[in-house]
């Protein structure tokens, strides 16, 4: 049984708090939300504080870089409630080179640091089954053993040192965002077919074009449920991060960048806040076409 400090009670957050509870471990957790801190609360987590005992490990899982780095080493970093030796497991998308950053000043400091970002969605995090691309020293990833049995299904080793795991979580991303982006334009142009998009999605689910974002974004869709699992502005910022660092490699992603430009328009036209399959509103706004759920 370990201490564990959970920063970051989102729909991933809480999801992996509440299956390092199941695992055993004492969990203590900490959001702006209270409703959030309240849900871990009443499976029998407490709420973070300077009050809260020292941790054996640290998961970080805010929004971005500059939550990151002021949730462990600001202020009130709460890297500084770790136990020494403690292992952080940092899994917001940042750039390669942060995290590294970040890895140097938890050794400055004593701890360990896992680049540890993960892939799965808000449903296999409170399943424990989430995917992990770490990187790390090998007593990172000893440090964190307890806590990824605990909250992944499939932990990919990476490297011995952080950056590969941010680097992979980019890939991936790079091909989330386009892959979202293209299913709203695919639905956007199945509705100027005539097409019923369920009947679209039952053939496109065993047909050489489907995705694994097609088959869970097409039923928000059809559903008219944009309540975000994952929002439009998650992806301004992880599209961003994908073209910075291929900047920095002199390599060129037309694709990703037309992608990019996409969500920036859905955001800017007010559908930030949205689940992310709320794309297909902007391509369909762009011809007047109706989707379901439209009066």
């Amino acid at each position: 049984m370990a201490i564990v400090h959970v920063i970051g009670l989102g729909s991933m957050g809480l999801g992996m708090a509440l299956s390092l509870l199941r695992a055993g471990h004492v969990v203590h957790g900490l959001d702006l939300n209270a409703v959030q801190v309240a849900k871990l609360e009443e499976a029998g987590g407490q709420a973070l504080s300077q009050a809260s005992p020292p941790a054996d490990a640290l998961v970080c899982v805010v929004l971005n870089a500059a939550q990151t780095e002021a949730a462990l080493f600001g202020a009130d970093g709460w890297a500084g409630l770790l136990k020494p030796g403690g292992t952080i497991l940092s899994c917001a998308t940042v750039a390669p080179d942060f995290a590294i950053a970040m890895e140097g000043q938890a050794q400055a400091r004593g701890l360990h640091y896992l680049d540890a970002p993960i892939s799965g969605g808000a449903v296999r995090a409170a399943e424990g089954a989430l995917s992990v691309m770490a990187s790390g020293t090998p007593a990172a990833f000893e440090g964190a053993a307890v806590v990824l049995e605990a909250m992944a299904q499939t932990v990919h080793h990476l490297g011995d040192q952080a950056g590969p795991g941010s680097a992979m979580k980019a890939v991936n991303q790079l091909l989330a965002g386009v892959h979202i982006a293209a299913m709203g334009e695919a639905l956007g142009f199945a509705t100027s077919q005539g097409l019923d998009l369920a009947r679209v999605l039952e053939v496109i689910k065993v047909s050489a074009g489907t995705s694994w974002m097609f088959e869970n974004r097409a039923p928000h869709v059809i559903e008219a449920d944009y309540t975000p699992r994952s929002s439009i502005n998650i992806w301004p910022k992880d599209l961003g991060i994908v073209t910075d660092i291929a900047a920095d490699a002199g390599l060129p992603l037309p694709l990703t960048e037309t992608a990019l430009a996409q969500y920036r328009a859905a955001a800017e036209a007010g559908l930030g806040q949205e689940d992310d399959a709320a794309i297909t509103k902007l391509v369909a706004s762009r011809a007047g076409l109706k989707l379901p759920g439209d009066a």
